[in-house]
Parts: C-alpha cells; structure tokens; sequence
C-alpha cells in the first residue's frame, strides 16, 4: 500500500504517544504565550503550560468553539503576528456566518503533507492526472488538494467546480485517472455525464476522492457503481486545516487520522465527557503544530467513534468511522432526534429511490411535519409507474417510522426534479419559527 510518510503512518503507540505529548507541551506553551485569546482562557481554567504533564492531561484544556471563531473574527486567534501570515482562507459560512482562518507557510507545508499523505492513501503518485473539482478561492479544498497533489508528483487539472459537461471533457482530454469533489456534485456529474451519452466507467479513473459533507455507505456504493471506481472519504475542516485530518484508504477500514499533527478526541456532546474508544460522540480536535491559528480541543460538532487496531494497509495509528452527522443538525422532530444520515440510508437501501432528497418541516397547529422528497430512479420511475409509486412512497414511510420512530410524508417526484448542488448539498428546508 502505498505510504508518503511511512515513518509516521507505521509508527508504534508508544513512540507516537512521546511524540504528540512534547508537541501538545510546546503547544500549549506556546499558545499561553502568544496568544491572547488562549491566555485569558486558559488562566479562567485555572491551567498553566507546566499542567500538561501526560497525554491524559489535556482533558484540562478550555473547549474551543466555531462562536468563539465568530466572536474573534478576522485576527483575534492569530498566534502569530501579521506578518508572518501567508495565507487566509474561510469556511463556507453553510450554518452561519463565515469563520477565518490564517496559516504561516510552516502551515501550508504541514497541510501539503498531512493531504498528501491522503491522497497517497487512495493510489495517488507521480502517475496521475488528478482532476479538482471543488471550488478554489476562500473555501479550503481547491487549492489545498492542488498543493497536496503538486507535493505527492501528481499532474494536476484545476477544473474548480460547476459545469459537469466540462467536467467531463476535461476529463477524457487530459485521461484524468483521479478526481477530487463532493458526493453530491459527484452523483450530478455521473447523471450529466449519462445524459450526453458518456459512460463515466469507460473514464477508466483509479479513484473518486470525496469531502466536504457527510455521506452513507449507500452513497458510496452508488459512486462505485456509477463510475467503476473506489470512492474515498477525505475528512477535514477548515478551522483545523481544511481537508486532510483523516481518510480512507484502499482498504476502506476506517478513516486514518494523521495524528502526529491532529489529535483527537471523542466526547459527549451533552455533558462534555472523554469517551472511551469504540464509543460514538462528538469529534474534538488539537492541532499539535498548527503555529498561525492552533486550536486547542476544537469542537468539530462531526459524530463518530474512534478505533485502535491494525489496518491491513499496514498503517497502525487511530482510526475514526465515517461521519454520521453533526450534533448541531440533528433535527428534532416530535421529540425524536432525527439526522438527515438516517433518512439517505434508509432511501437508498428501497432500491428503486435515486440518492437525490430533500427534508421539509413544517409545524401545523403546533405539531411538527415531515415531508420527505424522493426521486425515484429512472427506471424505477418508468417501470412502476403511478401505482407502483404510490406503493413505493407506502413502503419508504413505514420504514422511516420504524427507523426514525417519526411518521413523515413521502413525495415521490420526478427523476431531475430536486435542485443539484455543485458543492454542498442542501438536504433540509426547515420552516419551523424555532427560536
């Protein structure tokens, strides 16, 4: 399998616990020093650089959260001066306003490597024509896959996202074996692709890199399926470095932390407790040497558990599920927790259902309403016809009652119907006035 930095990838718990602890020290030292911000939070906490004397040590450290992101905005957690930054970037601003983030050209470097070690995880080399297409500009993917392709040898299409029939013609032009983009806009270009009479499998790619939204093992199977390709999971955010904190690789086990720079921990989203291994919780993270931005114990809002056992790669770090949501959108419906993850897997299991939704809510004499919108498959849609779809809806809202313990609407509507998105993907509409 094939490793960019096998050292770090294969490396004993022991020696990797000595190195995270004499970075998480530095860091912490460093942080009380130059960083305000940090300072007078962990003075509040009452914990000093020379606290941390284990890795166990770190449960002592504040909580970092995207509003304190906000409240800071632009430069407020700079631990750095101005003009040792190299870079800015910001987060797509999907659940509120915008969050900055700045990076020293040490940074740019650190996340070149940890992506690359990524990409490299899935086949990527020196003999690959990898094709971007997620945005460039402020959003972290476009250039930090472009980097991180330039630092693995690879030849790089900077396709940006938007326009699947360009998409596709750039991708048979220049033989493009590899391609980094959302799920969702992936699913939109194999449907755009089969619309102009393309095969997306006769593209011949090695790999499907995916990031930037949660998706299910079902959506996965569809990409496989659609291009005859592995789809990898690429795990990141921008306020820790942009994508590149964990991935798949070929063998498909388990996301590989790259926790030599990012370390990681699971709690309770309620409560705030460490959560033993194996138990699924809120994903925090610290940027063991982030110098221009670091982040002690960030809240990720991102759900998973994580696991301590070998990988028939032969990678021996941590290893995290991929994400099944976020605790900030999980919906709350009549009582019942609901995410949206639940609802795809459920879909996409019937079989005759395309992986194209969308959640409405509604309150109607102060009771929630779900309604679920379904496009079926094309062929689904032609060969069942009216009846057959009416029972097809039947059959989907009895089995999200006994998923979801929630009863919802199914609508079924026309195959295209549902608005594509070329990045992130709009899955609920909540009308409630929620306050």
């Amino acid at each position: 399998m094939t490793m960019l930095n096998a050292a770090i990838e294969t490396m004993p718990l022991q020696d990797m616990q000595k190195l995270q602890l004499g970075r998480l020290q530095e860091l912490v030292a460093r942080v009380y020093q130059n960083s305000p911000f940090y300072r007078q939070r962990l003075d509040a906490a009452g914990v000093r650089p020379q606290d941390i004397k284990s890795l166990q040590d770190i449960a002592k450290l504040p909580l970092t959260t995207k509003q304190d992101m906000r409240d800071n905005y632009p430069y407020g957690m700079l631990a750095v001066p101005l003009k040792d930054i190299a870079r800015f970037h910001s987060s797509s601003g999907t659940t509120g306003r915008a969050t900055a983030v700045a990076y020293t050209k040490n940074d740019l470097a650190m996340w070149a490597e940890s992506l690359g070690r990524t990409l490299a995880a899935g086949g990527l080399g020196p003999e690959s024509v990898f094709q971007v297409a997620v945005n460039y500009g402020m959003f972290t993917g476009g250039l930090g896959m472009h980097y991180a392709a330039e630092h693995v040898g690879a030849a790089i299409v900077p396709a940006s996202s938007g326009n699947p029939v360009r998409q596709a013609i750039l991708m048979q032009d220049f033989n493009v074996t590899d391609i980094i983009i959302t799920p969702s806009y992936a699913l939109h270009l194999a449907e755009a692709m089969q619309a102009k009479g393309i095969d997306p499998k006769r593209l011949g790619l090695n790999a499907v890199f995916c990031g930037a939204e949660a998706w299910s093992d079902g959506m996965r199977l569809e990409l496989e399926k659609s291009f005859g390709a592995p789809a990898y999971d690429v795990y990141g955010l921008s306020e820790i470095i942009g994508p590149g904190v964990a991935t798949d690789c070929r063998c498909q086990e388990g996301l590989h932390f790259h926790e030599d720079l990012f370390y990681p921990e699971v709690i309770d989203p309620e409560t705030g407790e460490v959560l033993p291994d194996g138990q699924t919780g809120e994903l925090v993270i610290t940027t063991l040497t982030k110098e221009g931005m670091p982040m002690l114990r960030y809240r990720t809002r991102d759900l998973t558990s994580l696991e301590r056992r070998p990988c028939s790669c032969g990678r021996t770090g941590i290893t995290m599920k991929r994400v099944t949501g976020r605790s900030d959108d999980m919906l709350i419906i009549r009582g019942a927790n609901v995410f949206p993850s639940q609802i795809e897997s459920v879909l996409l299991e019937m079989g005759a259902t395309a992986p194209h939704y969308q959640l409405i809510i509604d309150r109607e004499t102060n009771l929630d309403k779900l309604t679920v919108l379904v496009e079926p498959t094309e062929a689904g849609y032609v060969e069942l016809g009216a009846a057959g779809l009416a029972d097809l809806e039947k059959a989907i809202e009895k089995q999200l009652k006994a998923v979801l313990n929630v009863k919802g609407t199914v609508r079924m509507v026309a195959p295209h119907t549902l608005e594509r998105s070329e990045g992130k993907a709009k899955r609920v509409i909540d009308n409630r006035k929620l306050a």
